[in-house]
């Protein structure tokens, strides 16, 4: 009995991954990465100066939070990112979410976390060669790429839109809890 019940799990787990990978991303979301492609090679840079390279979060679900202090729907966005993502899963081991501040220097970026009263990092993004790795020419800053534990892209979002939104928090607990 103890094995069936293993066997179904297992098999659960395995639908909600292949769903996971199954997502649509529009063309007018400006992205030129795929779901189930490797995530580009990069390297996040922590306020204070800190090298995350993105290949040493292999084995944790990542979230990247592309933003800007002059995006409203990232302003927008942001309060959910830290209620319903940010303090359900930080203390998690295998969980990482760094949002992504595109072209602005250090002092901005301290006030924009300041005035959104988020607790997440921000890393740094000043020539915008990161979000290029992800998107088209002049594509919207709006977004978050959920990466699986093996390096994969997941999930990916643009724009602020509630179901999209729940259904990637959905995305993270089932990455996280596989």
């Amino acid at each position: 009995m103890k094995l069936i019940f293993l066997n179904i799990l297992l098999i659960v787990n395995m639908v909600a991954m292949a769903q996971a990978y199954q997502q649509e991303i529009p063309e007018e979301y400006g992205y030129k990465v795929e779901i189930g492609q490797e995530v580009p090679d990069f390297d996040l840079v922590s306020g204070d100066g800190e090298v995350i390279p993105i290949k040493e979060l292999r084995g944790k679900v990542v979230m990247l939070q592309f933003t800007a202090s002059w995006c409203s729907v990232c302003r927008l966005e942001m309060p959910h990112i830290q209620q319903q993502i940010w303090k359900k899963w930080k203390d998690h081991p295998e969980f990482e979410l760094y949002g992504v501040d595109l072209q602005e220097d250090d002092e901005m970026i301290e006030k924009f976390r300041s005035d959104m009263n988020i607790t997440y990092p921000l890393a740094k993004d000043p020539e915008g060669e990161i979000f290029s790795d992800f998107t088209v020419p002049n594509a919207g800053v709006t977004r978050n790429i959920i990466v699986d534990r093996n390096g994969k892209i997941a999930y990916m979002t643009r724009l602020f839109k509630q179901n999209e939104f729940n259904e990637m928090v959905k995305v993270i607990g089932e990455l996280i809890n596989e």
